[in-house]
């Protein structure tokens, strides 16, 4: 990056650090730090709602996913704004009259402490992973960069958002996020406008979705429907998405305290909904564009060269090894490909001949053929390196491409979306461990506000759970290497919880003859199975694709609660 790039970076990211900093001031309790003092008007909610969601695996990965699989992932939130109906009429209304801390509490009351127990520790689990992996993305940037190693990142990376989380707390959570997602809008839509600009006289942005088209990138709506039926292990298609995507976005929404959290610092319950349903109303609009940008960026490399790989610093050190040679000559294949490709795209945007459309399309399959060979390669030569450079598609172009400043405000933008997403999930973890275990188990059932010098010795100690749950992304992140796309790991790791956690509060609220024991155990035997689906899909005995594991968990937890009910005891209260 030029000297530019690197003044508007620092300027951005300090500026965003300061405001957070200097609007964190609230009461030193608990409903302060963790909840604003649940003062947040609704657009405030909607911002932090947003910018928790969108991380910065959202504007590095999604580009990318893209780029390689075109726009259906954007299917994956067909049933969000449904279930953020659902979320307003039934778990708004219910947390708010309760005044919560965390949603958890609330199983407490209705079922008892171990279903309460049992169910935060499963998102302190799901939660606590999937943010190292968050750590992990912007570490990416600087280790790409600076060519640093990505272990010494991950913790400069981790250790700057500690020291950001601790000190803000929830406030400074939402109100970095609101400067946050303005900063993000700006610097996508510029770089959307600069890969239209890019492209070659008398190609604009219909020629560019022409050629998208054409490569099948822009296939927005799949229906999973094949000669033998519907394909269950197809992950991104409208049956998934509704369904799926529906159970997912109810359980992450209604049950995650990452985003529980955001919603709860509302003024009141009609503020809380207003966040909600205007977040189900922006929300696919935003991921449709983003993925745009990267069907646009595919078209962008019909027509400039585009690298073999785009991992630049692991490429250079590859053809530092005794594989140089090999490498060199997939890469002149790989060139020589291109060029025929680029020639036919010409002819395709000029005639748009279907005998030209079918050869554009096999010349495709060659590049992606020399590709995976070149990848191959490169695994022989650093055996410990990570060959999937998806996450690294929208980052290179950036880097490579883009004016001199607005390189700075974009790297600017992925850490900025970081930040917000990670600081939310680390209140979200430190206040449930304080609020589920620390208080709970030190035989507060419920905060005593009026209790002064308590409440600050407890906003002190949630500071150092703050800085624990740190730690463990830190160490997370360092074991996040060669996980391929960090947006779908993200999910199917969430998958595996979400389901059971959902099926839980569904029972909650829902069926009222249910009682502890048959839940409880039904939710224990609802996460096994649901792992077992995972491994079974994983080694190919049966074919699932991820978002269907949110139905099966949440339904397994129902139908076992039912069944169980009758056969265990009910006798439910524990102290």
């Amino acid at each position: 990056m030029s000297k530019l790039d690197w003044i508007v970076l620092t300027i951005t990211l300090a500026s965003i650090i300061g405001y957070g900093l200097y609007k964190s001031s609230t009461s030193k309790n608990l409903e302060g730090y963790f909840l604003s003092n649940r003062s947040m008007p609704w657009y405030l909610v909607l911002l932090s709602i947003m910018g928790t969601q969108a991380s910065a695996i959202t504007f590095l990965s999604a580009p990318g996913q893209a780029f390689t699989d075109g726009m259906r992932f954007v299917q994956y939130y067909f049933g969000l704004p449904i279930a953020m109906v659902m979320l307003c009429i039934t778990f708004v209304p219910l947390f708010s009259k309760l005044k919560v801390f965390t949603a958890y509490e609330y199983l407490e009351q209705r079922f008892d402490i171990k279903t309460r127990v049992f169910t935060s520790s499963l998102f302190l689990l799901s939660r606590g992973l999937s943010t190292g992996i968050s750590i992990y993305a912007p570490s990416i940037i600087i280790s790409s960069l600076l060519g640093w190693d990505i272990f010494w990142t991950n913790i400069v990376m981790g250790g700057l958002l500690i020291i950001y989380t601790v000190s803000g707390g929830a406030r400074a959570v939402a109100y970095t996020q609101q400067l946050q997602m303005g900063v993000i809008f700006v610097g996508m839509f510029a770089a959307g406008y600069y890969i239209v600009h890019y492209l070659p006289s008398g190609i604009g942005f219909k020629q560019a979705l022409q050629v998208s088209g054409a490569n099948g990138k822009l296939n927005v709506i799949t229906t999973g429907i094949t000669a033998k039926g519907f394909d269950f292990k197809d992950r991104y298609n409208i049956i998934s998405g509704v369904i799926g995507g529906f159970f997912l976005a109810l359980s992450y929404f209604g049950t995650d305290q990452s985003q529980v959290g955001r919603y709860l610092t509302a003024k009141d319950n009609t503020e809380s909904k207003l966040g909600l349903l205007m977040n189900g109303l922006v929300k696919v609009p935003m991921q449709f564009f983003i993925l745009l940008i990267g069907a646009l960026l595919f078209t962008f490399y019909q027509f400039n060269t585009a690298p073999i790989f785009f991992n630049k610093s692991v490429d250079e050190k590859a053809k530092q090894t005794s594989y140089k040679a090999e490498l060199a000559s997939i890469e002149q294949q790989f060139t020589k490909a291109q060029q025929q490709q680029q020639a036919l795209t010409a002819r395709y945007v000029a005639s748009n001949n279907t005998t030209v459309k079918d050869s554009l399309q096999q010349a495709g399959k060659q590049l992606n053929s020399l590709q995976k060979q070149y990848k191959t390669v490169l695994k022989k030569a650093l055996p410990t390196s990570d060959t999937n450079d998806t996450n690294y598609v929208f980052l290179r172009f950036v880097v490579d491409y883009l004016p001199k400043g607005l390189v700075g405000l974009l790297i600017a933008i992925i850490f900025i979306a970081s930040w917000g997403s990670i600081a939310a999930a680390l209140n979200a973890l430190a206040s449930c461990t304080v609020i589920d275990f620390h208080l709970r188990f030190r035989n507060l059932k419920e905060y005593n506000k009026a209790d002064v010098a308590q409440c600050e010795r407890d906003y002190k100690t949630s500071k150092y759970y703050t800085l624990g749950w740190g730690i463990f992304c830190i160490i997370t992140a360092e074991l996040s290497t060669g996980i391929g796309s960090l947006i779908e790991a993200v999910n199917v790791l969430g998958s595996l919880f979400y389901g059971v956690i959902l099926g839980i509060f569904l029972v909650a609220f829902y069926l009222k003859k249910v009682q502890s024991n048959a839940v409880f155990c039904a939710a224990i035997l609802g996460e096994l199975f649901v792992i077992a689906l995972f491994v079974l899909d994983k080694y190919d005995v049966i074919g699932l694709g991820f978002l269907w594991l949110n139905v099966a968990g949440a339904l397994a937890v129902v139908v076992l609660s039912v069944l169980l009910q009758p056969l265990l005891p009910k006798k439910i209260a524990t102290q």
